[in-house]
Parts: structure tokens; sequence; C-alpha cells
């Protein structure tokens, strides 16, 4: 092969590689690429789980108002709520974390608070909301204490209702968000009765 022969072949390689460069990065110049089929749909799913997680969280949130309000209301109810509050506010804290790993969850049952939760129970309220309607409380305790108790028997079924919609990891965060309600719910009727 001559010399003459040889740049020609380099050169149409060279110029085949460069057009099939540009063809792979390229869209053809026809604007801005458009997302395919699974990118969008990629985006729906994140935007529902992000809509079910401020759902979950807004759902304890009332719940941790509730307590703070019957707390209020009732300091005698402190020794009986205050690991009860500190769970509920634990969860106020995984739920918008998305927290997998499952810190505080059921803790207000032993009363423990593992270092994770502790932060979450102090900032379980935003400082930049305007601050809500003050929660009514029954002035009789024990009638407040049954309101609490549907206040958790409402949230556990909110959470329950919520599996459905939600991605594995953190569907098991609710169910174990929504089984510790249910125990605080058997913990304010029972041990209202003990």
């Amino acid at each position: 092969m001559t010399t003459t022969g040889r740049r020609a072949l380099l050169a149409a390689g060279a110029a085949a590689g460069a057009t099939a460069l540009v063809g792979c990065t390229s869209s053809g110049g026809e604007g801005p690429r458009r997302p395919g089929a699974a990118e969008r749909e990629a985006e729906r799913v994140a935007r529902a789980e992000a809509a079910l997680r401020a759902r979950s969280v807004a759902v304890a949130r009332g719940l941790l108002e509730r307590y703070d309000a019957v707390l209020a209301a009732h300091p005698a109810l402190a020794p009986r709520l205050t690991p009860l509050r500190r769970s509920v506010a634990a969860h106020v804290g995984a739920l918008g974390e998305g927290g997998t790993g499952g810190e505080g969850v059921g803790e207000g049952v032993t009363g423990a608070l593992k270092p994770a939760a502790a932060s979450a129970s102090a900032s379980a309220r935003p400082t930049t909301a305007p601050s809500p309607a003050p929660v009514p409380v029954a002035a009789d305790p024990g009638t407040a204490l049954r309101e609490l108790a549907a206040a958790e028997r409402a949230a556990s079924d909110g959470h329950t209702d919520a599996l459905l919609a939600a991605p594995p990891e953190y569907a098991r965060l609710l169910a174990s968000v929504a089984a510790s309600g249910a125990v605080h719910v058997h913990l304010l009727t029972e041990g209202a009765r003990a």
C-alpha cells in the first residue's frame, strides 16, 4: 500500500469515527432532549413518594402537637405521657428523613430514646411555620387520655392505609410506626383502668 493510500485510509477512518462520536453525543440539533418513559415514570414515583412522606410526617406532627397540648393542660400526666411523646417525636424524625434504620420506633414503651431520635424531638416542629391553632383538650384528665388514644388510633390507621402506596423500605417504617401507635393506644386505654 502506498503512503497516499494509507493517509486516505486513516483520514477516512478518522472521519467515520468523528461522525459516529457526534452521532452518539448529539440528538441531531433538534433542541433539548426529551425524557424517556422510564425517566418520566421514575419522576412520577419520586413525586408520589415525597407526597406520601409529607402526609405521614404531617400526621405524626399533629399527634405530637396533641401530646404537647394534653401535657400542658394536665401536667400530672407527664410521667405517663412523656415516654409516649418521645416515641412520637422520634417517629416524626424517622418518617421525615425516610429513616430506614428505625431509630426511635416503638421506644416510647420503654422510655429509652437513642441519640439520633433525641435530635428528632428537638426538631419535631418547624421553626419557620406559623403557630398552628391550639389543640382543644378536655378539662377531665380521663377524657383527655381517651381523646389522645383516639388520635393515636387515627394516626396508626393513617400510617397503615399509606402502606399500600409506599415503597418497600418506607412501608416497613410505616408498619413499625403504626404498630407502635397501636401499643400507645393500648397503654393509654388499658393503663387508664389500672
